[in-house]
């Protein structure tokens, strides 16, 4: 007997079914990891049952590698919009790297989460971010490395390896937000204060306009102008992953 096709509402119900479980679990593991965090918790606040729960995801383990999955993909489909803009090789850096600034802020449950497979990745331990490269981090960054490739090409962005400035544009934000726990203490300032975030926003684009564009005064005004034109969010403690749950299986 053939089974019945799914309606559109039915399919529609379950997709935001499985995208509040999601949604619940990386909030639920970037606070308490892999280990600590509990499904009962993250089926109870996804208004779900546990059944329905392991229906879409077969175990914990099942559910925590969707979520970063979820998270980086997330991070991939909002970059490539912007590499693939219709402006100039240097606009589409400056504005990825305030986007990185942006989203590192305002989505506190994904960079937690992006630290934690980090650290474990540094440590040599099983990990969601090694399996993830061909897929995801390396043609993002290949991508990234020939916009700078094509910037240099034209004259408007210095000549320098691809990946060193790459590394330097993108590594400024990870370093802001790594070690803001030592920064507090060396200058007694608390870095995430929303006074001091909105500092070193304005002051990390103005300085890529400064240092990555050959003409100074045209990358002052470039910064100048995507810096206006981008308001700072707001702190976000529901992660948007509906258009990544469109391109996940």
């Amino acid at each position: 007997m053939t089974a019945p096709t799914p309606t559109r509402s039915q399919t529609e119900r379950a997709d935001q079914s499985r995208a509040r479980i999601l949604e619940a679990a990386i909030r639920q593991f970037s606070e308490s990891g892999l280990a600590g965090a509990r499904t009962e918790q993250i089926a109870e606040e996804a208004g779900v049952n546990k059944a329905l729960l392991y229906y879409y995801f077969t175990s914990k383990e099942a559910l925590y590698a969707a979520a970063i999955e979820a998270v980086i993909e997330g991070i991939r489909v909002d970059s490539v919009s912007v590499l693939e803009a219709e402006i100039s090789a240097g606009e589409r850096i400056v504005q990825v790297v305030l986007r990185n600034f942006d989203r590192s802020y305002s989505h506190p449950a994904l960079r937690s989460l992006i630290q934690q497979e980090m650290v474990r990745l540094h440590r040599g331990e099983e990990n969601r971010l090694a399996p993830m490269v061909e897929k995801f981090f390396r043609p993002l960054w290949l991508m990234m490395d020939r916009v700078i490739e094509d910037g240099i090409a034209s004259g408007e962005l210095v000549p320098v390896d691809p990946m060193q400035m790459r590394s330097a544009v993108l590594g400024a934000n990870l370093n802001y937000f790594l070690s803001a726990p030592l920064s507090q203490l060396v200058y007694g300032k608390d870095p995430m204060e929303r006074g001091a975030l909105e500092f070193r926003r304005q002051a990390a684009v103005e300085y890529l306009g400064l240092t990555i564009f050959t003409d100074r005064q045209h990358g002052a005004r470039v910064a100048a102008r995507i810096l206006a034109a981008t308001p700072m969010p707001e702190i976000n403690l529901r992660p948007a992953i509906e258009t990544a749950m469109k391109r996940l299986p």
